[in-house]
């Protein structure tokens, strides 16, 4: 768990649909969890659904119109009593800003902190990360590249796939 999760986690809200979300909301029962599943018009029948102990509508068709609207999630949240938020992976899981409200609403956010999806979602600021680890890693610029000559001298010394 996060170091800014200090609260004993009861309920937990999966931010994701299909397969995935089957997958936390199994893992949560696993764990003795109770799960709230939400879902967009077109998975009001989908297994997962069926699967979480609760299930809560976002409304849209789209996930941009549903899975994708954190004020959507977090009223399911509120409304449900749940005290901790799953993004799965992919749609939320690397938004950061999403993070940052999940903390704010004083809910438990599963995962990195926002400063560290900020900092690993820059190629840059990742690899500088990595070198200071003094972690292995395939060749690649240490800054970014400023005009197609340094893309070129990069190619002639490494070698393209």
């Amino acid at each position: 768990m996060p170091s800014h999760a200090s609260a004993h986690i009861t309920k937990v809200l999966v931010a994701n649909r299909g397969e995935i979300a089957v997958r936390v909301i199994r893992a949560a029962a696993d764990a003795g969890l109770a799960s709230v599943a939400v879902y967009a018009e077109p998975d009001a029948d989908a297994p997962f659904v069926r699967l979480a102990d609760e299930a809560f509508a976002l409304g849209g068709q789209t996930s941009a119109e549903s899975y994708l609207v954190f004020d959507k999630i977090l009223d399911a949240a509120a409304k449900s009593g749940a005290d901790a938020i799953h993004p799965g992976y992919g749609f939320l899981s690397e938004n950061a800003d999403f993070a940052q409200a999940v903390i704010d609403a004083g809910l438990i956010w599963i995962g990195p902190s926002p400063q560290s999806i900020r900092d690993l979602g820059d190629k840059v600021t990742a690899r500088h990360i990595a070198e200071k680890a003094k972690a292995p890693m395939a060749a690649g610029t240490k800054d970014p590249v400023k005009n197609a000559d340094e893309v070129v001298a990069f190619a002639k010394e490494y070698g393209v796939p």
